[in-house]
C-alpha cells in the first residue's frame, strides 16, 4: 500500500500541491458550522442561523459549474486568487453584518456572495492529479489519497471551528477558516508546473469537447443521493445522541462514521482494480444503502458507533468511484467542469436530506430517519445503474482513457 502511494507522492511538487489544497480547502468544513455558531450566539436563532449557512451552500452549488468552466477555459492561476480574495472578503463582511446585528438581507445578500465565490479546490486537486500522472491506475490512487484527505479535513475542520468558538469567540473560528482559505488557495496557485493548461474557448462549436451527457447527468443524480444520505445521516445522529442523552458523543459518533471512509479511501487507493469505475459506483453505493438501513434498529450508543463505523467503509469508495469515472469520460478540456457536477449534485442534496431528517425525527423519533438515509442511498444506486456498462474509449488529448459522447 505504501509503495503505491509512494509512487505517486514521487511526482514532483506533488506533496506540495496536495498539502496545499489540504488546507485550503479546510473551509469547507469550518464555513457553515462557524456561521451557525456564530449566528446563534449573536441572534439566539438556530432558523436564523440555518437559513443563513444553508444560503451559502446554495449559493456554493449553483456557482461551482460556471466556476470549473471557467478554471478548464483559463486556467487556476488566474481563477483562483479573484475568487478566494472576494470569498474572504466577503466572509469577513459577513461576520460584521452579524456582529453588528445588520438587516437580515444584508446578511443574506452577503451569504449569497461568500457561496457564489468559494472557489473548488478539491475539485482545482484532482484536476492537478489528473494533469501530472499518466496512468488511470496511478490518477485513481491520487483521487483515493484526496478521498482520505476529505475525510481528514471533516474531522478536524469542525472540531477546529467549535473549539475555537467555545474556548475563544465564534469570530476566532470564521477567521481561521479565512486564514486557511485564502492562504492555501493563494499559494496553490502559484504552483504552476503542476497546474494543468487552460483551454481557450473554441469558436467553431463543432470543435469544442462535447460533454459526455449520458454519464454527467446519471452521477449528478448519484452525488444528489449522496449529498441527501450525507446530510440526514448527520442530523440523525445529532437527534440519536440527544435522545440517549449523550449529546457529547455526537462528535465521536460521526468522526467513527468519517474514519470508516478514510479508512476504505486508502485501501481503495492501493488495489489494482479489474472491474471499471462503473461497476465499482453500482457496487458502492448498493452496499452504502444497505449500510444505512439497519441503524433503524439500533438502540445502544456503542453499537451505533460500531455500525456507523463499518457504514463508512462504503463512502470513500463510492465516492472514488464517481469522479474516476468523471476523470475517465469527460474531456480533458472540461474536466473541472464536469467534476463541479458532482460538487453541485452532493451540495443539492445536503438541504432537502437534513430538512426531511428533521421532519421524521420530529414525528417519530430518531430512529425511523436513518431510514431516510437509507432511502437516499437507494436513490443514488439507481442512477448508478443507469450508467453505461463500458465507457468508450477517447482519442488523445481526453483525461483517462475515455471518449466523448454527445
Amino acid at each position: 500500500m505504501l509503495t503505491t502511494y509512494r509512487r505517486i507522492l514521487a511526482v514532483p511538487g506533488a506533496v506540495l500541491f496536495s498539502a496545499t489544497g489540504l488546507v485550503a480547502r479546510l473551509p469547507i468544513s469550518m464555513e457553515g458550522l462557524g456561521i451557525v455558531l456564530l449566528v446563534v450566539a449573536v441572534s439566539d436563532s438556530y432558523g436564523y442561523a440555518g437559513a443563513v449557512a444553508g444560503t451559502v451552500t446554495i449559493a456554493n452549488a449553483v456557482a461551482s459549474i460556471l466556476q470549473g468552466r471557467y478554471i478548464d477555459r483559463l486556467g487556476q492561476a488566474r481563477v483562483l486568487p479573484p475568487l478566494i480574495l472576494t470569498w474572504g472578503a466577503g466572509l469577513l463582511l459577513l461576520v460584521a453584518a452579524v456582529h453588528g446585528e445588520w438587516s437580515r438581507w444584508a446578511v443574506f445578500a452577503l451569504a449569497v456572495v461568500v457561496g457564489l465565490t468559494l472557489p473548488p479546490v478539491s475539485t482545482c486537486v484532482r484536476a492537478r492529479w489528473s494533469h501530472v500522472l499518466d496512468e488511470p491506475r496511478q490518477v485513481q490512487t491520487g483521487y483515493a489519497l484526496e478521498s482520505v484527505v476529505d475525510e481528514a479535513v471533516f474531522i478536524a475542520g469542525p472540531v477546529l471551528v467549535t473549539a475555537l468558538a467555545t474556548a475563544w469567540d465564534p469570530v476566532a473560528g470564521l477567521g481561521a477558516a479565512v486564514v486557511a482559505g485564502v492562504g492555501g488557495t493563494l499559494f496553490l496557485a502559484t504552483q504552476r508546473a503542476t497546474e494543468p493548461p487552460g483551454h481557450p474557448v473554441v469558436r467553431e462549436p463543432a470543435d469544442r469537447p462535447r460533454m459526455p451527457w449520458r454519464t454527467v447527468v446519471p452521477i449528478a443524480v448519484v452525488a444528489l443521493g449522496l449529498g441527501a444520505l450525507f446530510g440526514s445521516a448527520e442530523v440523525t445522529t445529532v437527534a440519536f445522541a440527544q435522545e440517549a442523552g449523550k449529546e457529547g458523543v455526537t462528535g465521536v459518533l460521526l468522526a467513527l462514521w468519517a474514519l470508516g471512509s478514510l479508512l476504505a479511501g486508502l485501501v481503495t487507493g492501493a488495489i489494482h482494480w479489474r472491474r471499471g469505475t462503473a461497476f465499482r459506483l453500482k457496487v458502492g453505493t448498493a452496499a452504502l444503502a444497505l449500510g444505512m438501513t439497519p441503524l433503524a434498529l439500533v438502540g445502544p450508543i456503542w453499537l451505533m458507533g460500531l455500525m456507523l463505523f463499518l457504514a463508512g467503509f462504503a463512502i470513500a469508495p463510492s465516492l472514488i468511484a464517481t469522479l474516476s469515472h468523471i476523470e475517465q469520460t469527460v474531456p480533458s478540456a472540461r474536466l473541472t467542469e464536469g467534476m463541479a457536477f458532482v460538487h453541485t449534485g452532493l451540495a443539492a442534496g445536503l438541504a432537502p436530506g437534513s430538512a426531511i431528517a428533521g421532519v421524521v425525527v420530529d414525528a417519530a423519533g430518531a430512529s425511523p430517519a436513518y431510514l431516510v438515509s437509507a432511502a437516499a442511498g437507494l436513490v443514488a444506486t439507481l442512477a448508478a445503474q443507469t450508467l453505461p456498462r463500458v465507457a468508450p474509449r477517447h482519442p488523445a488529448g481526453v483525461a483517462g482513457g475515455a471518449a466523448p459522447q454527445a
